[in-house]
């Protein structure tokens, strides 16, 4: 009786630990993605978000915000 509840705990434990190790290998290839690639706004999704959508000589970029120097098109 005391191996079943032993060997209960085990697994258990084994399989927290697997949900925590999936669980923070998906967030860092999300962080990776998401820093990785420059996205498209529209003019409008870059003021809702806080910012200004500018105009340089690179391009239009949105100013602030949460799409801060993301591509506005």
């Amino acid at each position: 009786m005391r191996t079943r509840r032993t060997l209960a705990a085990v697994i258990a434990t084994a399989a927290l630990a697997g949900l925590g190790l999936t669980g923070a290998a998906t967030a860092t290839a999300t962080a990776a993605t998401a820093q990785g690639s420059h996205s498209y706004v529209t003019p409008s999704e870059c003021r809702q978000g806080g910012g200004t959508p500018a105009i340089n000589e690179e391009g239009n970029y949105c100013k602030g915000g949460t799409h801060n120097g993301e591509k506005v098109d």
